[in-house]
């Protein structure tokens, strides 16, 4: 059997949790769940778990939703890690989130045992992403690469 894993739960449905729950492999325990912006970060900052599945549109705060819980909690991205579990595929959606420093995004169409993977996944350091959204990732950060290869490239051309 896998080594337990703790993860904080985080989303605005009592029942998708519970069904998040109930789904998970029985080595990811869940520790902690919020429901809105200001408790998912006091409870972050209490629990420290390994893993937050975080949910991308939140009640509470400035509105930002996971975003705005990420950034309140960017001085712990070193300890804990967050993945992005949420309805929406939009592309505005992930980059918000990746931006502010999550490990990945999977949509709520994803299986038990996969979301069980992923929070293994990102656990270990990995980066995830449901395939879809993985194009948005590399379209939203191209073109700060296409910058840098084009400075790369000045560069070559002064030596």
């Amino acid at each position: 059997m896998a080594e337990q894993l703790d993860v904080v739960l985080v989303d605005d449905h009592l029942m998708f949790r519970a069904g998040v729950r109930a789904s998970l492999d029985p080595s990811i325990r869940v520790v902690g769940e919020a429901d809105d912006v200001e408790s998912a970060v006091a409870l972050v900052r209490q629990l420290q778990p390994p893993v937050v599945v975080l949910d991308v549109h939140l009640p509470g705060g400035m509105g930002g939703g996971g975003a705005e819980v990420l950034q309140q909690c960017a001085d712990l991205l070193g300890t804990v890690r967050f993945l992005a579990l949420s309805v929406s595929d939009a592309a505005e959606d992930v980059v918000a989130v990746i931006r502010a420093g999550a490990r990945g995004y999977v949509t709520k169409a994803i299986s038990g045992p996969d979301l069980s993977d992923a929070i293994r996944r990102v656990a270990g350091g990995d980066a995830v992403f449901s395939p879809r959204l993985a194009g948005f990732v590399l379209d939203a950060f191209g073109a700060a690469a296409g910058d840098i290869a084009t400075g790369d490239d000045e560069l070559d051309r002064l030596s």
